[in-house]
């Protein structure tokens, strides 16, 4: 087991530092590997046959969904490729499988409009009634942080790791380094959403904290993923809004409200930063309300006179 333990730690080690993957993605690793080895229990890693992977996809299948069973499996590919590049095994396991899995159709999760306007007023008007500075200070934060959801459609990981160097309020852009260290500019073209911005960055630098990050909590220190998903959880719940929201459902609605608008998808793919258009095309579903407007001005029957 010691022996194991030292292959997933090189593993890692070369996964962070030659291939450049993000924390967030090493952890996920971490974790997909521990639990295919708690799988195997005592049996080496070399010793892995088509056979016991099989088992393993069996076991994932009861427990989740298949395109998570899928990433968990990519994890466990990718350390048999490491090992076989290292002379660890001969012959990657995997290679020896036929895959095919029936993936379920789930659509993107969004926003409605009018739920998002609610929830920026509800916002809006706790700032104004705000009674301390802090107060002021920590709502205009969060306004920020919601408003540059929706504007850039910005991954939370990505959000929480921008810097004052990234953030340009006087060229209106932000610089996003994102899934395989790629980089890609976003412009911000709302003037409320600049306008919040610069507020924030005043009350920010106004504590001269001793971090980089351009988001950060009370203690001075860079904001964390999930201190956003629970303060999303309280201001939804404080604009009496049922839904449960999360901040990647404000990534889906700004795809989902640009392909309404008739805006060309692979502009949506290089917003996103994804690195196939394939996975862009999530969003080519047709939303209720393009619906409606695609079969009321398109539809023949309404344009047939029937004589009654």
């Amino acid at each position: 087991m010691k022996q194991v333990n030292n292959t997933i730690k090189e593993y890692l080690t070369y996964c962070e530092q030659r291939k450049r993957l993000s924390s967030h993605t090493i952890k996920a690793y971490r974790f997909d590997l521990k639990q295919f080895i708690d799988f195997i229990s005592d049996s080496s890693l070399t010793d892995v046959e088509p056979e016991t992977l099989e088992k393993y996809i069996e076991y994932l299948l009861k427990i989740y969904k298949t395109k998570t069973v899928k990433r968990k499996l990519a994890s466990i590919r990718a350390l048999f490729h490491y090992m076989c590049y290292k002379n660890i095994m001969e012959a990657n396991p995997f290679y020896r499988l036929q895959l095919h899995f029936r993936e379920e159709s789930v659509l993107p999760k969004t926003i409605p409009t009018h739920t998002i306007e609610a929830l920026f007023s509800s916002m809006y008007q706790k700032r104004a009634s705000a009674a301390t500075e802090f107060q002021q200070m920590t709502t205009t934060r969060d306004i920020a942080i919601l408003e540059t959801l929706f504007a850039t459609g910005i991954r939370i990981s990505e959000l929480c790791s921008l810097t004052l160097q990234t953030v340009d309020l006087i060229e209106q852009s932000i610089k996003i380094h994102g899934k395989g260290n790629k980089e890609r500019m976003i412009q911000i073209e709302n003037k409320d959403v600049l306008a919040v911005l610069k507020e924030y960055l005043a009350f920010r630098n106004a504590l001269n904290p001793d971090t980089p990050y351009f988001f950060i909590n009370r203690y001075h220190k860079r904001l964390s993923e999930q201190s956003v998903r629970k303060m999303l959880h309280q201001v939804s719940k404080a604009a009496s809004i049922e839904q449960n929201i999360t901040p990647h459902m404000f990534r889906h609605s700004f795809a989902t409200c640009l392909l309404n608008e008739n805006v060309d998808i692979r502009y949506i793919q290089e917003l996103l930063g994804h690195s196939s258009i394939n996975v862009t095309q999530i969003y080519t579903h047709v939303s209720t309300a393009k619906q409606k407007e695609i079969l009321e001005k398109n539809h023949p029957r309404n344009r047939m006179r029937v004589v009654w």
